[in-house]
């Protein structure tokens, strides 16, 4: 028998040593082998031979060591050969002590989870169907995994799908919150449904298409104040990471400027816990020459400051400052009787008055912006006059109607710099902070620039220096779906700079991977139990690991994996899924539960259907142009798309007949338009399957819960590379 025990090599000037393994053989090798692993002196017990402590990495070093020690006792004490050399045995622990080095083989059992593993806690903004959420919860990485604490959306039947699968089905406490992130008590009531525990990832697509430059906004609707909204969720719950997702355009959008704001207000956010030090250098740099504007900057970390209810007051607070500022320029710049009737004077007291009556106007946009959304003002003659009003009421608007009224003054040369002064802070009030951060920075000689450098190191809270393009593709999904994900990390956790593919492009999976199984329906038909279907290419059906990566042992195919589930071990006791009508049906109890759902064809007119099968025969609707007009079947619709199995889909959208099944002419159903999203068959979509005309500007049916919803193969490659460098 052989003694197999650990200790401590010598420590080293941090108080730090590495753990080896000494094994000593009675009538075999004795040898000595560094396990990789490296722990403070104080936190090991050198009785247990073992790391003191329940936190992440002790329990990974602790069960690094069980692993050595049982393959160790196994190789020595009952091999599968008579004996096996030195050389042999140290080669085969050195396998177990690099992959533990490259923290990919060890991992705690699934059984020893609840007790020993880690949970990250997650919020997911803008949900929808859930996506995201879906994704988060596939993903797990050695010990690690994603405990889900909160969704939000706006609609009804965003929360119903949510509470029926994460709920009713897999049992999760996750609460939801179904309420507009611009409403002011928003984000307590989120907080309060957190309940003060930690956040570590928050994850949301905020649609940002009405993000605009200043001064070139197109459209005004309730989508405006998304991703500024989005950031106060995360200015207040400071994740280590958060995942803000988008469509490609956001990249080119106004020449990329757009995305260069993004990253810039992402990068201006900052950790006000630690902002007393740049507040005392500000006051140190402070002269009787810059004094006005350096304690209007002071005024403008307040406002980034108080993100919540409190934002109001610091923002009036900031505009008296420049109305003080005014007061006192007026009488030089103009006579009495001027200042009291003149409108270029009145236009920059007035316009004050706007912007520090701040909390009041803003109230009165956004009641603007509803009632012309729930008057459904858009495409008519009442729309041009009520964007005018909007954007009269912007503070973007304001400021440079105040800007003008200085210029038509044409106020003598010696007041240049009181106007520059009072002009140059009403721009920093409605830029990023950052541009605050860059004017501290002028007034810095070469040392102090240095001083503010390492004060801004620590204040800076995120950090991200460009957004990331995926395929969802890459990552096992059987569709072309491109979208650009910006992913803030933490100052104390390691930067995310890129989501590997876990797919290669030979391997990628295909439209008849993910369908063929489902292809038993007609017309107006509806498929509750799965049916054997013949495999006619089986060159195409490969076995395949979760994330897409072919697997001819232990893989399983696309469509078993849909059909079995891709939720990992802690969901083993999760009910069975089920569907409701919505909310009244579920207090009622009036669930239907059958084998497979949401597999269900639309009632096609017979003409519908001709016009499909002849595109779908010629290939493409381009070239069926000519047939359909001689068959007289042509349509106004501007295009069809034809799935080829052999390929990938173009990018999902919300609308079913937009799309021509490879075997037979007819639209998809919701279940596959859902494998094409890579949904789990059990992930049941709720309420309306699904509906039309002005309707779809409030519902929210089944086809547009799949259709919006973030890939959840996409999402889980995501979450791993979170779960890989979250610390």
């Amino acid at each position: 028998m052989a003694s197999i025990n650990f200790y401590l090599e010598k420590e080293d000037k941090k108080g730090c040593a590495r753990i080896s393994i000494r094994i000593n053989c009675k009538n075999g090798p004795n040898l000595k082998l560094s396990t990789g692993a490296k722990v403070s002196v104080s936190e090991f017990d050198k009785e247990k031979q073992r790391v003191e402590g329940e936190d992440y990495s002790s329990i990974s070093i602790n069960y690094h060591l069980d692993t050595l020690q049982e393959k160790a006792s196994q190789l020595i004490n009952n091999p599968a050969k008579k004996t096996f050399t030195k050389k042999e045995i140290k080669e085969e622990l050195k396998k177990h002590i690099e992959a533990y080095k490259e923290d990919q083989e060890v991992s705690i059992v699934k059984e020893q989870q609840e007790l020993y593993g880690k949970a990250f806690t997650f919020v997911d903004l803008f949900a929808g169907a859930g996506g995201f959420s879906e994704g988060l919860l596939q993903a797990e990485y050695n010990d690690r995994f994603f405990d889900f604490l909160v969704a939000s959306d706006i609609n009804e039947n965003c929360e119903l799908t949510h509470i029926v699968r994460y709920n009713h089905q897999l049992r999760l406490n996750a609460d939801f919150l179904k309420q507009d992130i611009t409403e002011p008590d928003f984000l307590d009531n989120l907080l309060s449904k957190i309940k003060n525990r930690k956040v570590d990832v928050v994850c949301g697509g905020p649609p940002c298409q009405s993000f605009s430059l200043a001064g070139k906004r197109k459209k005004f609707d309730k989508k405006d104040d998304l991703f500024s909204n989005y950031l106060k969720v995360i200015k207040a719950l400071k994740p280590k990471y958060f995942v803000m997702e988008n469509v490609k355009g956001i990249l080119t959008k106004e020449g990329g400027k757009i995305k260069e704001l993004i990253i810039k207000e992402i990068n201006s956010i900052l950790d006000f816990d630690k902002i007393d030090s740049l507040k005392t250098f500000i006051r140190k740099l402070k002269n009787e020459e810059n004094a006005f504007l350096l304690d209007a900057i002071s005024k403008r970390l307040e406002i980034e400051k108080d993100y919540d209810s409190n934002e109001s007051i610091a923002k009036e607070e900031f505009i008296k400052t420049v109305e003080s500022k005014f007061k006192s320029l007026t009488p030089q710049i103009v006579d009495y009787q001027t200042s009291k009737t003149d409108e270029r004077v009145n236009t920059i007291r007035h316009g004050l008055n706007l912007l520090r009556r701040n909390k009041e106007v803003e109230k009165l946009r956004k009641d603007i912006i509803k009632e012309k959304d729930a008057s459904y003002i858009d495409g008519d003659y009442f729309v041009a006059e009520f964007d005018n009003i909007l954007r009269e009421l912007d503070a973007k608007s304001i400021i440079k109607k105040i800007r003008t009224a200085f210029d038509k003054l044409e106020i003598a040369e010696k007041f240049d710099t009181d106007v520059n002064l009072i002009l140059e802070a009403l721009r920093l009030y409605i830029s990023p902070i950052d541009d605050s951060l860059k004017k501290i920075r002028e007034k810095c000689s070469s040392e102090q620039e240095n001083e503010l450098n390492e004060i801004l190191e620590e204040l800076r809270l995120y950090r991200i220096d460009k957004p990331l393009t995926l395929n969802a593709s890459d990552y096992g999904v059987p569709q072309n779906r491109e979208r650009v994900v910006f992913i803030g990390c933490r100052n104390d956790q390691k930067k995310i700079t890129e989501i590997p593919p876990t797919v290669a492009d030979e391997d990628k999976v295909t439209i008849y991977e993910a369908l063929f199984d489902l292809d038993f329906l007609g017309n107006n038909d509806e498929g509750l139990k799965y049916k054997k279907v013949k495999n006619e290419r089986n060159g195409i059906v490969k076995k395949r690991q979760i994330d897409g990566i072919p697997n001819k042992t232990n893989g399983k195919t696309y469509a078993e994996w849909s059909k079995q589930g891709r939720l990992n071990g802690r969901f083993e006791n999760s009910a069975s899924h089920f569907y409701v009508r919505n909310f009244e049906a579920l207090e009622k109890g009036e669930k239907i539960h059958e084998e497979l759902l949401n597999h269900e064809t639309s009632n096609q007119s017979k003409r519908v259907r001709k016009r499909l099968e002849v595109i779908r025969k010629n290939g493409d609707y381009s070239a069926a142009q000519s047939e359909l007009e001689e068959k007289d079947l042509a349509s106004k619709k501007r295009n069809y798309n034809l799935l080829d199995p052999e390929d990938q889909s173009s990018t999902i959208m919300t609308i079913p007949d937009d799309y021509i099944h490879y075997s037979v002419g007819r639209s998809l159903t919701v279940r596959e338009m859902a494998r094409l999203q890579s949904f789990d068959d059990s992930f049941v979509f709720q309420g309306k399957r699904s509906t039309g005309g002005s309707n779809r500007k409030h519902d929210v049916p089944q086809y547009t819960l799949v259709g919006n919803a973030v890939p959840p193969l996409m999402a889980r490659a995501i979450g791993m590379e979170i779960l890989k460098n979250i610390k």
